[in-house]
């Protein structure tokens, strides 16, 4: 029996069967999975990577944590070898013979090395730096200063016998060595206040290589027994460590005082000081590339041991400039002032008989202070008889209040 005829009309295609969705559709689809995907991924490796970063931050903690738990070392002292172990001193005084760390460089371990010891056994676990009071480390000059020779007025000698002291020397030690001489080991600056003694020393500074140590005498007298002889020897060797170096000590009377049978328990302490500055200055240890600059206004004060040849083995004496020597002063200070033509330096340097370097130079100061006030943009003559009778005033009221207020 034959089927009946299909009605193509009425005849419906199944809804799996019909292509609702297109291509276009479905690729963009799936690039936006494709797109998802990747951010995804993206997200993955960030989190990945920040979780890496803390897990190292963990770690430091831990590590930190450790240490922190760690008991502390004790700092000693080597003061012998016996065999593969050390005799140490620690910091409360105690001797002790301990054992050593192997791993340490055995150059390192000799008489005189500070170490890190165990706080159980003692055994030596480090080989330290040597410490240096911050008193004496401060002293190093890093940055040179800026005055040069060509600064100083008045000084011409002075500045030649300075430069053949300490800077021939350092530039030529193998014609020391021909000769079979020993170059100075010190140079002794004394003079009345304002006369160019600091600015001696800060010219050397400037025109050498070497390092350059300075400090005032005063910061050495200490309050402890024994603290300032500690200094002195740090600062000593601190020198040498940094050969070639300039050690520069301003007032120098302040620690070198002539010795007294009857004196304080402080004058003692400053006393001691001197003794370790004398064992410095010529002792067993040799200075070799270091240099001592002292300087003073009065050396009648100065105990005889500390100016004996041998110590400083020159006195450069400096005395209140001449004529001559202030013209050259008031030149040297007015080079880069703007002057009127009525301003005559030759009549001023007449008029400043007694002054010292320090007092023409403030004059001028007074003068281009007078002349900046006034807005003019140059200094007059009328500015420096301003500035002239300001500091006959300061001078004389100096002297009424007593001579010794010019030492000062």
């Amino acid at each position: 029996m034959d089927a009946p005829p299909l009605d193509k009309e009425n005849t419906k295609i199944p809804s799996y069967q019909s292509p609702k969705r297109s291509i276009d559709k479905l690729q963009v689809e799936m690039k936006e999975l494709s797109e998802k995907a990747q951010q995804l991924l993206t997200e993955k490796l960030f989190l990945e990577n920040e979780c890496a970063q803390l897990k190292k931050r963990a770690n430091r903690l831990d590590e930190e944590l450790r240490n922190l738990r760690t008991p502390p070392y004790v700092i000693g002292f080597i003061q012998d070898r016996v065999g593969d172990n050390a005799v140490v001193r620690n910091s409360n005084g105690t001797v002790f013979l301990v054992s050593v760390n192997r791993r340490l460089d055995e150059s390192l371990l000799i008489p005189g090395a500070r170490v890190a010891l165990n706080q159980d056994s003692l055994s030596i676990i480090e080989v330290l730096d040597n410490s240096w009071d911050p008193l004496v480390s401060g002293t190093e000059i890093i940055e040179k200063p800026l005055t040069t020779f060509s600064d100083i007025g008045g000084l011409d000698e002075q500045i030649k016998q300075i430069r053949q002291a300490i800077e021939l020397p350092f530039e030529r030690p193998e014609a020391f060595r021909e000769f079979g001489i020993e170059p100075p080991k010190g140079v002794l600056i004394t003079g009345p206040p304002g006369t160019g003694k600091t600015m001696l020393a800060k010219a050397v500074a400037n025109s050498t290589e070497a390092t350059f140590l300075g400090l005032v005498g005063s910061e050495l007298a200490q309050k402890y027994i024994g603290e300032g002889g500690r200094m002195v020897r740090e600062l000593f060797d601190l020198a040498r460590k940094r050969a070639p170096a300039i050690i520069f000590i301003d007032e120098i009377d302040a620690i070198g005082s002539k010795r007294l049978d009857m004196a304080t328990s402080g004058d003692r302490e400053v006393q001691r000081t001197l003794m370790q500055l004398l064992a410095e200055l010529d002792g067993f240890e040799t200075l070799d590339d270091v240099k001592v600059i002292a300087a003073t206004n009065r050396p009648e004060l100065l105990d005889v041991a500390l100016l004996r040849p041998g110590r400083f083995d020159r006195i450069i004496d400096i005395e209140l400039p001449n004529s001559e020597g202030r013209q050259h002063i008031f030149e040297v200070h007015c080079n880069n002032v703007p002057l009127d033509k009525q301003v005559n330096i030759r009549k001023m340097a007449i008029a400043t008989e007694g002054y010292s370097g320090a007092e023409i130079k403030s004059i001028i100061i007074e003068a281009g202070m007078s002349a900046i006030a006034d807005y003019r943009n140059r200094c007059s003559a009328k500015d420096f008889s301003s500035a002239l009778t300001i500091m006959d005033r300061k001078r004389k009221d100096s002297l009424h209040n007593g001579p010794d207020s010019l030492y000062s």
